[in-house]
């Protein structure tokens, strides 16, 4: 049986994971808590042989915990479970000593796939991510014409959607009802917007979209 703790600031985020799991034969939910600080302090009492972890958290992160845990708890695996699809944060939690990297969208059996296969000791990166760095692979030997320049910071359809409701004035809360999703997953999406542009404010990020061409 795999010993799984389930670590994300929303309750309600934790629940679900739980409710996936629940008839799942070879793994049993443990513990659940809310951030790094909590998790930490549950392994010193609570053994576990995966740790289900949000890299977007409140006070100490997913890349600062996995970063504390491996050198506490170097048995324990981790495997991030993120709405964070950005190469960039794949390689910051893998290099922190994650073992795989699993997106919030994926599906029951790809869930409980990639736990047993990281409780194994073989890493999992989620199958939309390892595509889309496939893709992004130059292949040699191939000679194409180059394609259509994209954004710099290659955005995709909706966080330039998003860019410019900001661009506009709108906060988080007032860009969640237009766009009928929750404020998390806007304030997630504006985090991946300043570090694609590698931007540090609001104020930064809108001058560098028009600077770029992302907004008319």
């Amino acid at each position: 049986m795999i010993r799984v703790i389930l670590t994300d600031d929303h309750k309600m985020v934790r629940e679900g994971l739980r409710a996936l799991l629940l008839d799942s034969d070879s793994i049993q939910v443990v513990g659940e808590t809310a951030d790094g600080q909590e998790l930490l302090h549950l392994l010193q009492t609570t053994p576990a042989d995966v740790v289900l972890m949000d890299m977007n958290m409140p006070g100490k992160n997913g890349l600062e915990t996995t970063t504390e845990m491996k050198q506490a708890f170097p048995h324990v695996k981790v495997l991030v479970l993120s709405m964070l699809d950005h190469e960039r944060h794949v390689a910051q939690m893998i290099e922190a000593g994650a073992a795989g990297y699993i997106l919030k969208n994926a599906g029951k059996e790809e869930l409980v796939s990639a736990i047993q296969l990281v409780a194994a000791g073989v890493p999992y990166i989620s199958s939309e991510i390892t595509i889309d760095l496939l893709k992004k692979t130059p292949v040699p030997g191939r000679h194409e014409s180059p394609p259509a320049e994209k954004s710099k910071c290659d955005l995709t359809r909706r966080e330039l959607e998003i860019l410019a409701l900001i661009a506009e004035g709108h906060t988080n809360a007032e860009i969640s009802e237009m766009l009928f999703t929750s404020k998390r997953t806007i304030e997630t999406h504006r985090q991946n917007l300043l570090e694609k542009t590698q931007t540090n404010n609001t104020a930064t990020l809108i001058k560098y979209a028009f600077k770029n061409g992302l907004l008319s």
